[in-house]
């Protein structure tokens, strides 16, 4: 029996020691996050498979200025880290050419479309089925402009499996009560999902990686490379995977790959669940660049998308107009607000980093999800399984190979 040790207990590491362990191997997952406080379980909770285009394009270029965070907007160019997002901004201009956007829209496509089915296995295997909650989401508009150029873009955009219409009558009234001001558009979609508390997903994927055999270790999973294979100091390991997230570049780059990797920080508010419906689905108000999910016992507010360094001090002011926000709106939400910030791991193509490493043979690397990490862990982790088996996996995994960075 083959051991095999994953660096990073995120979900991402989670579904890939999970795939591998049913495939007969020894797993050992070394973690640092003891807390659980990584993007992975502070993220919006929703599996997006509606984002089958790239957010490299020639149209996330066009919006930067009207996006900004001293415009009111939801995307943040901290000064002090010019370092980290001045060169990532140059790469992401290249990799929003429409060919190379094409082209990463054609890679997510396949992947995207297979997320919610192996979703809808794992929760199955680990035994928490109630978990995933297959009932869309909304996206509304309080000014009339935007929404008529808002559902537009919409209706016109690639979004795979997903379906997109117009929110009915029950639907609108629900909505409209959530908020002071009258709603001037809604589109709900069909086909995406969320999941119903990120913490108990987190206790179910863990308790059945456990009791399927396998061990997690509290430490940072430092990779070393010696007689030509990857070793993770400690851990007998014939084989080794780099899912650490954020954390996967400093890792990487000691083992001479070039990652090209930004933190693109997010952040969140939480309250006691209250007056929010129970049973709504996450809801996106677009103009103010936040989502709002309801959790089983809470109602979260998430928003911004902050490119700094991963461990620079979190910004008071995202959080204030996060809760400004909830305040203009009228929202049946009130405090005390716990506060929360973490780092999404984003390519400037915006795609993942899915492969074999060329520095190593027994080492292998899952990370870079941007803000698709909860949808794509489980199908990641199948192809990280086929690649373990030697097997050809079931979708070209080319296009996320790091070395197209080298």
């Amino acid at each position: 029996m083959n051991v095999i040790g994953i660096v990073g207990g995120g979900v991402v590491g989670l579904c890939v020691g999970l795939e591998l362990q049913g495939a007969g191997h020894d797993v050992v997952i070394v973690d640092n996050d003891v807390a659980g406080q990584a993007a992975s379980w502070g993220n919006a909770g929703h599996i997006a498979v509606e984002q089958v285009e790239p957010l490299a394009s020639l149209e996330t270029i066009r919006s930067l200025p009207t996006r900004l965070f001293v415009r009111g907007g939801p995307l943040a160019f901290p000064p002090f880290a010019a370092a980290q997002w001045l060169p990532f901004g140059l790469r992401l201009l290249m990799a929003s050419r429409p060919a190379r956007f094409r082209a990463g829209a054609a890679a997510l496509a396949p992947l995207m479309e297979r997320a919610l089915p192996a979703w809808q296995s794992l929760v199955e295997r680990v035994g928490a089925p109630e978990l995933l909650r297959q009932d869309g989401h909304f996206v509304l508009w309080h000014g009339e402009k935007a929404a008529r150029s808002g559902r537009k873009a919409w209706e016109a955009a690639n979004t795979g499996a997903a379906t997109v219409h117009g929110a009915g009558e029950a639907d609108l009234a629900q909505l409209a009560a959530l908020c002071r001001d009258p709603i001037a558009g809604a589109i709900r979609f069909s086909g995406t999902a969320q999941i119903a508390d990120l913490d108990e997903l987190r206790t179910a994927l863990r308790r059945a990686f456990v009791q399927g055999g396998g061990r997690i270790m509290e430490g940072t999973g430092e990779v070393r490379i010696i007689g030509g294979r990857a070793a993770i100091p400690g851990v007998d390991a014939d084989r080794v995977i780099v899912c650490a997230g954020v954390r996967s570049r400093g890792l990487m780059e000691r083992l001479g790959h070039k990652v090209p990797m930004i933190a693109e920080r997010g952040y969140h508010v939480r309250a006691d669940a209250q007056n929010w419906p129970g049973d709504l689905p996450p809801v996106v108000f677009e103009e103010r660049g936040m989502i709002v999910t309801r959790y089983r016992t809470a109602v979260q507010a998430a928003s911004f998308v902050e490119l700094s360094h991963p461990d620079a001090a979190p910004d008071p002011r995202k959080w204030e107009r996060l809760e400004r926000h909830v305040r203009e709106l009228g929202m049946p939400i009130s405090g005390p607000f716990r506060r929360w910030m973490g780092c999404r791991p984003t390519l400037p193509d915006y795609l993942p980093a899915i492969g074999r490493s060329t520095k190593a043979a027994n080492l292998l690397y899952a990370f870079g999800h941007q803000h698709l990490g909860l949808t794509l862990a489980p199908i990641t982790g199948s192809l990280v399984a086929s690649m373990v088996a030697g097997e050809q996996p079931a979708l070209p995994l080319a296009p996320f190979d790091i070395e197209r960075f080298a």
